[in-house]
């Protein structure tokens, strides 16, 4: 938490528990890279991208395609930013 802290990201000992004993739903920009500032690492380092519940279509003979995925940009929203 203090080395949290020194970088402007103050979480509850509860949150903090969570982030190290499970892996997080989401996070925010501002913990990430004060994470990544604290581990020495990259993004990259601390982030696996994997699919999950992905979704299957019924191809003729009953024999099941991954549906193809199509590519979403990102939108990053700061607290308090219009």
């Amino acid at each position: 938490m203090p080395l949290l802290a020194e970088r402007g990201v103050s979480l509850s000992r509860e949150q903090v528990y969570r982030l190290v004993t499970q892996p997080p739903q989401r996070m925010s920009m501002d913990t990430l890279v004060a994470l990544c500032d604290i581990f020495g690492c990259t993004p990259n380092d601390l982030i696996k991208p994997m699919v999950v519940n992905a979704q299957v279509k019924k191809a003729a003979g009953g024999e099941e395609e991954p549906l193809s995925l199509t590519e979403r940009r990102t939108t990053i929203r700061r607290p308090g930013a219009p």
